[in-house]
């Protein structure tokens, strides 16, 4: 099978909004290149969404449009280190989510 065959396939499987790159889809280092390749040309296609370098997601289409990831996805590398917890998400955003406070952040603000 080919390089983009495998990627499409373990893409496939990955639920939506989930945040993910290249190792999630491949542990083969000699086809690290084709894999990116693969994962640029989903992205172009509207298939995946690029988040960042290096970082994709497969959108949630609703009749609004696509959704973003949750916060903890796009921050999970960075709050966990080898499965161990190492961080956790904080401010307004998280206490409003929680139920504990009606104040909105500065970004919140802006974008509202």
């Amino acid at each position: 099978m080919k390089v983009s065959g495998i990627v499409a396939t373990r893409i496939n499987r990955l639920p939506k909004g989930y945040v993910f790159t290249y190792v999630d889809v491949s542990d083969d280092v000699e086809m690290k290149e084709a894999v990116i390749k693969a994962l640029n040309r989903l992205a172009q296609s509207g298939k995946i969404t690029k988040l960042a370098k290096g970082k994709y997601y497969k959108p949630e289409s609703t009749v609004f449009g696509s959704l973003a990831p949750d916060r903890a996805q796009v921050v999970k590398d960075l709050l966990e280190d080898n499965g161990k917890i190492t961080g956790y998400l904080t401010g307004y955003s998280i206490y409003n989510q929680l139920g504990l406070s009606t104040q909105l952040g500065i970004s919140e603000k802006l974008t509202t």
